[in-house]
């Protein structure tokens, strides 16, 4: 049985939540998601929750369960408080900067990154050694950041590169006379 599946979702207020012909739409003061659900599962809507439960006791229908909730949590989540995460550029001479829909990050290559900010993300620079990805969409907010983070992953001996917020960076030990 799913520990996560069997919680219904609350739905806060300001949030719609719709069902119509398999496809789940949240929508809220952020924004509009949509979810394809399977037919391993069913979910209601009742007064302000939503439960899903499965189709019968097969594996594939337990395993997706679970799945369904939490993806249908992290898009209420979405378009009531949305999501954001922020990265940290460590290094001499490394700076990013915003410039229309593009984002500029200077990494110590003999050319500049151009990285193109897709639809629905916001992405801001308050100093130009962070960088603060916004969205509704925890999966797109997350993959952008991973895209970011790929130019320039932060090495262990300096510590330079991208890194998330917080994120300890494992030290090594340089060499030795």
């Amino acid at each position: 049985m799913s520990r996560v599946g069997k919680y219904p979702v609350e739905i806060p207020a300001g949030v719609q939540v719709a069902i119509v012909n398999g496809l789940l739409t949240a929508t809220g003061k952020l924004g509009k998601l949509e979810l394809a659900l399977t037919d391993k599962v069913d979910a209601k809507v009742e007064g302000s929750k939503v439960s899903v439960a499965p189709r019968g006791n097969s594996t594939p229908a337990r395993m997706m369960w679970g799945t369904t909730r939490a993806l249908v949590a992290c898009m209420v989540k979405g378009v009531s408080t949305g999501y954001s995460k922020t990265l940290e550029i460590t290094g001499t001479g490394f700076r990013a900067v915003v410039t229309g829909p593009n984002l500029v990050i200077n990494l110590g290559f003999s050319h500049d990154v151009v990285y193109q900010i897709p639809e629905g993300i916001k992405v801001t620079c308050e100093k130009p050694t962070t960088i603060k990805v916004e969205g509704v969409d925890k999966r797109k907010v997350g993959q952008v950041c991973a895209e970011i983070r790929a130019w320039r992953p932060p090495e262990p001996y300096k510590g330079k590169g991208v890194k998330y917020e917080g994120e300890q960076i494992l030290r090594k030990e340089g060499k030795k006379k």
